[in-house]
């Protein structure tokens, strides 16, 4: 086992780091404030080949290992969650569709504008009345001649107002239910395909989430994805190796609470001493970085097991479950060691209080991870 990264990874994680500090870090808090989308920040991502991380060179991408994949959005996500977001889903769900299940001309067609970061891809799976529950999918998909007419909406769609390109899922055969679903690529601009922006959102508020309308849309059959009815079956592939990167986003919040909490609790001093002397709040610090590490190696093992190509959906989930929970636990810590200050959006750790909770919902939720985690014990 190798417990740390190799040069060429190091390098590319220093690179972001930089990146981060220089681009992000001093606008962050007004992003977050005026819920706006860095449409222009993202572009940059995108000339540095971090939108393209799992797209071979010959489309246009960087090819990183997962592992590699891992470390970067565990480094932009100490610097701001919401960024990170943008930066996983792109490379993860919309993208990875397409790339994965998707055929030649599909792959072809959309995946060089989306890997340099010309298009944005977005994933759309969720729906009002339908989130854990894939067989409560209510979005249609019927087809006529060479073409497929979608009616239904999704919701809470990361990229939803801003992408050009979706990865929608449909029900096609409605009888066998999650296993009668099928995978679309939309773009915008198609009559009857409708965006609408969310706002109000707890936390990673300049992470663009939408609500997505279809209207009789008509879809090409040339832009379905994979076998017809096989589309969630391909989903939850998908939502494997996503769940490594929300892992690693985990980790990276948690890891800004942590750094930003001893920086802070060196500083502050009360009853004539620096904070950081109290026996109490040291404690605190210790559980963080401990939890924390664990986290990071669990996540990193799954992502070693994917790049390696052996099964990992319980790692996976077990990565996703225990980072998220952690970095919850961090950022609570990361608060109350800031006191009063932790309160007030003048420091980071209120910021990714409110960004971190999403980890312990998004892509599974913390109790589906534990069935997953479970089923595959019994299955055992």
């Amino acid at each position: 086992m190798e417990f740390e990264p190799n040069d060429s990874d190091q390098k590319l994680v220093a690179m972001v780091r930089d990146f981060c500090v220089r681009e992000v870090k001093p606008h962050a808090f007004e992003w977050d404030r005026e819920e706006r989308f860095p449409r222009d920040t993202v572009a940059q991502l995108g000339e540095l080949g971090l939108l393209g991380m799992a797209v071979p060179e010959e489309l246009g991408g960087s090819h990183l290992e997962t592992i590699a994949i891992a470390m970067v959005i565990e480094e932009i996500a100490r610097w701001d969650g919401s960024l990170a977001l943008t930066v996983a889903s792109h490379n993860g769900l919309g993208t990875s569709h397409i790339l994965r299940f998707g055929s030649d001309e599909l792959r072809h067609r959309f995946i060089p504008d989306i890997a340099a970061g010309r298009k944005l891809a977005a994933w759309g799976l969720t729906e009002p009345g339908s989130g854990s529950d894939a067989a409560g999918m209510r979005t249609s998909a019927v087809r006529r001649g060479s073409k497929w007419v979608l009616n239904g909406s999704k919701m809470f769609i990361t990229q939803g107002s801003v992408g050009d390109v979706f990865v929608v899922l449909a029900v096609t055969s409605a009888e066998k239910r999650q296993k009668g679903i099928t995978a679309f690529v939309l773009e915008r601009g198609m009559k009857g395909f409708s965006q609408r922006p969310l706002h109000g959102k707890l936390g990673m508020r300049s992470s663009d989430t939408a609500e997505l309308i279809f209207e009789d849309v008509s879809v090409p059959d040339e832009n379905r994805i994979g076998e017809v009815d096989h589309g969630f079956v391909d989903t939850l592939r998908i939502l494997d190796k996503g769940r490594i990167t929300i892992g690693a986003l985990s980790v990276g919040l948690g890891r800004g609470a942590l750094e930003e909490s001893i920086s802070y609790a060196k500083e502050r001093k009360a009853f004539g001493k620096a904070i950081a002397e109290f026996q109490a709040l040291r404690w605190m610090m210790a559980d963080m970085a401990t939890e924390l590490d664990a986290a990071r190696l669990l996540v990193h093992r799954a992502a070693l097991l994917c790049d390696a190509g052996r099964p990992y959906t319980s790692e996976a989930a077990m990565a996703k479950l225990f980072a998220s929970e952690a970095a919850c636990r961090a950022a609570a810590h990361g608060v109350q060691i800031h006191g009063g200050y932790g309160f007030t959006r003048e420091f980071l750790v209120e910021r990714i209080y409110r960004d971190v909770k999403l980890c312990t919902i998004g892509e599974g939720t913390s109790e589906i991870q534990r069935l997953v985690i479970a089923r595959d014990l019994l299955k055992a």
